[in-house]
């Protein structure tokens, strides 16, 4: 039988080194829709990584892996950050429509420079169809 002795009290978002981390990026489609998949990546370094190499990180596996074929034809283009472990997360299914500052715009800048952790989920999206859709929220089924 388990114990409390037998959990960890490390939060998993300090579990791994910022070079060894696990990412999940929420690959939008469509806004209206709610079309979205998930990518989750391994082994990321935080620290080394910049937001213009995980942007072809994540480009080069939706070409390449299986089950991603809808999505090859999206121009995917801005990422934004959706939540981070233990941290609070939106209502929105998809997406974090509050928060504009969480965009990250600099390729240059590193994952670690924003802020990123172990487990934090990013959403990755056209940045033209995402104002449209501030500009009117309405999703359909």
């Amino acid at each position: 039988m388990a114990t409390y002795a037998d959990f960890s009290d490390v939060h998993t978002n300090l579990a791994r080194p910022t070079s060894s981390a696990i990412l999940t990026v929420r690959i939008i489609k469509s806004f209206k829709y709610r079309t979205e998949k998930s990518l989750v990546l391994h082994d990321v370094n935080l620290v080394t990584t910049t937001v213009g190499q995980l942007k072809e990180t994540v480009r080069q596996a939706i070409q390449t892996q299986p089950g991603w074929k809808p999505y090859r034809s999206v121009e995917l283009d801005t990422f934004k950050l959706y939540s981070q472990a233990h941290g609070a997360k939106t209502t929105n299914l998809i997406i974090n429509l509050d928060h504009d500052e969480w965009i990250l715009d600099d390729d240059s800048k590193t994952l670690g420079e924003f802020g990123f952790e172990n487990e934090t989920e990013i959403s990755f999206f056209n940045r033209e169809l995402y104002e449209e859709f501030k500009q009117n929220p309405e999703t359909t089924w």
